[in-house]
């Protein structure tokens, strides 16, 4: 027996059986079922999507005789058994004329073909005349076609396919019911595989269907096409290995282990995975252009997690990988992505363009570069191995120098240059530099211990002008001087005043609004951070209650990074969130910033109405004040 193809042997031959298109299965349908039946429809839409499928299931409803039983009317569920029906799906019905434009575009053609419309169909019901490709008939032939077309007998139905309708005159258009099919969603496609592999009996992989669907290109013959393919090239199975190898194209899989280094930003395993896709000999662009895609997906994710596309079986991979990453790192990615993507024709080999591609994305990111023994690393060490120091500097006196011990000069020099947490969290690189080189010194020439007033005549004697506005750029940081950073640097902190509801030591609401801005904290961390309450602190761990609606923002960066300027503050602590509502009755640093600001501006404007001046130009002129324009300055405030 020969064998059929699964394209041809899993056609629908019902509305029923159709996969997809559901919004032309509905529309034919009801026009079937209430007997309102235009005399032409144009199907049009991409190749394999259904377009021929849907005229023929069409022509056995017109053309059913019920089982052999007469004429029993149209119907939109044809019985399949019928001669007709038979003859249909067979080839052989005399009165469906099937027309390839293609071969036959010459108007002697059309004029042919249109010579036998007035006769009567000789076994079914109506006449029918199928034209697949239409757009490819002559200007000649169409205009030839036009009169039957728009006044055909009522014996003939035209039914019209193209997949390009745009090369159609429009007065073909506008006398015909157009319908336009829609790509098969890969979805849709894994979906009617999984069914008719295992109707076959055929063992397959999930993720081989799924790398069919994607190559189909929402084409479910062309998926069919390749299915067959596959299980040639499987001998009997559809394996992964076997599909990726028979297409040629790029595994989803690799694709996925770059973004896991750039995650983790492994360095060392992103350059190990470049190289062991480089032993397959890919096409670097297209890594690229995928990786750009994954991406684009995590953004998704990360602000609308149902709505990430599926197209290749792995939503819920994705959505875990965006929790990874901050928001503001995946769109400097995709940027680097796009640029490198229109750089790779100026590069040497596309392996290197591609190389250089990921190593500007982890180089550029916001934290740093990240290298073995450079900075995110050395400035772990340092908060971890001087935060003793730091909370002395921090909640110290400067006379307390005069009990440092002999052959630590260091912490005067700390001392001296960073004023506050603040500075010393934003400043820690060249403070750090500096005091290691001034120890360096100081050890080498086996000096005694530095006074005071020597180490303020060494740092004004050395040649780098760099440490003396060290203590200026905390107001650069915050343009809205608040009363409370001040005493921070000598005093005991500021969490624990006014603080009865939390042990001595621990951190209440009132001490996380007041600690806020001398935290240090930028981007969307000081963002994230801003929207939160404080819900407990236990003297190792602190909980923030975070507003649900920037949930999606959160990743474990952001905890990172305020755990660590807390370390700097002199509160060593972890960093936990939870999702909830935030309480009504406490304000969120960025709702207090908000209602300052209000304060200020409303003050400002107080001493504007109030102003003699301003009151003479009103009084003159009849000058008007506008509100909205009037910036506070720190000298507003009173």
């Amino acid at each position: 027996m020969s064998y059929q193809v699964l394209a041809r042997k899993w056609r629908p031959r019902t509305f029923h059986e159709l996969v997809g298109q559901a919004h032309v299965q509905r529309a034919l349908v009801n026009a079937l079922d209430q007997g309102r039946l235009h005399h032409a429809y144009l199907f049009t839409g991409t190749r394999g999507v259904g377009k021929t499928t849907l005229a023929r299931i069409l022509a056995k409803c017109l053309n059913c005789t019920a089982n052999g039983r007469g004429d029993e009317g149209i119907t939109s569920t044809p019985c399949g058994q019928c001669d007709s029906c038979q003859a249909i799906d067979e080839g052989r019905f005399v009165d469906l004329i099937e027309v390839d434009a293609a071969s036959r575009t010459k108007v002697e053609d059309t004029r042919e073909l249109l010579d036998n419309v007035q006769y009567a169909p000789t076994q079914g019901r109506y006449k029918v005349y199928l034209i697949d490709e239409v757009h490819m008939l002559s200007t000649s032939s169409f205009n030839a076609l036009l009169k039957t077309l728009e006044e055909p007998p009522p014996h003939v139905k035209f039914l019209l396919a193209t997949t390009d309708p745009q090369k159609l005159p429009a007065t073909v258009l506008s006398r015909c019911l157009q319908f336009t099919l829609k790509h098969m969603p890969p979805e849709r496609v894994v979906e009617h595989l999984t069914y008719v592999l295992g109707e076959e009996g055929v063992a397959y992989d999930e993720s081989a269907l799924w790398l069919l669907g994607k190559a189909a290109e929402g084409s479910m013959r062309d998926a069919m096409s390749l299915t067959d393919q596959a299980i040639a090239f499987g001998q009997g199975a559809v394996r992964h290995a076997d599909v990726a190898a028979m297409l040629g194209t790029l595994d989803h899989r690799h694709v996925l282990a770059l973004v896991e280094a750039l995650a983790d930003v492994d360095v060392q395993q992103l350059l190990a995975e470049v190289a062991q896709l480089s032993e397959q000999g890919p096409d670097f662009a297209a890594v690229l252009d995928e990786l750009t895609a994954v991406l684009h997906r995590l953004a998704v994710a990360q602000m609308v997690p149902d709505a990430v596309d599926n197209s290749h079986g792995d939503r819920q991979l994705i959505q875990q990988l965006a929790s990874r990453f901050t928001a503001e790192d995946i769109q400097l990615y995709y940027q680097i992505g796009i640029q490198g993507r229109g750089d790779m024709v100026h590069a040497p080999d596309l392996r290197s363009a591609l190389e250089m591609t990921l190593l500007r994305m982890l180089a550029f990111r916001p934290q740093g570069v990240p290298k073995p023994s450079a900075t995110p690393l050395p400035l772990r060490r340092e908060t971890s191995s001087n935060a003793a120091s730091q909370e002395a500097v921090s909640h110290a006196p400067v006379s307390n120098e005069s009990t440092a011990k002999k052959p630590e000069p260091a912490p005067p020099i700390n001392q001296v240059n960073a004023p506050e947490p603040a500075a010393v969290q934003e400043n820690a690189e060249p403070v750090t530099n500096e005091a290691s080189s001034a120890l360096d010194a100081s050890s080498e020439q086996q000096a005694p211990p530095w006074s005071l007033d020597e180490v303020e005549s060494a740092a004004m004697l050395s040649p780098e002008p760099e440490p003396e506005p060290e203590p200026e750029p905390e107001p650069e940081l915050e343009p809205e001087p608040e009363p409370e950073p001040e005493p921070i640097s000598s005093e005991a902190p500021v969490h624990v005043v006014d603080s009865s509801s939390a042990p001595a030591g621990w951190l209440d609401h009132a001490g996380w609004l007041a600690c806020f801005n001398a935290l240090g904290l930028g981007g969307l961390t000081r963002s994230l951070a801003a929207h939160c309450q404080l819900e407990s602190d236990d003297g190792h761990t602190v909980v923030l209650r975070l507003d649900p609606n920037q949930a999606a923002m959160q990743a474990d960066v952001h905890n990172e990074r305020i755990a660590r300027a807390l370390t700097s503050y002199g509160m060593p602590r972890r960093i936990e969130f939870m999702t909830a509502e935030l309480s009504t009755a406490l304000e969120t640093p960025r709702q207090q910033e908000e209602r300052l600001q209000q304060e200020r501006h409303a003050e400002a404007v107080d001493l504007l109405h109030r102003d003699p001046n301003i009151q003479k130009l009103q009084q003159a002129f009849g000058a008007t004040l506008i509100e909205s324009s009037v910036k506070p300055t720190p000298e507003s405030r009173s």
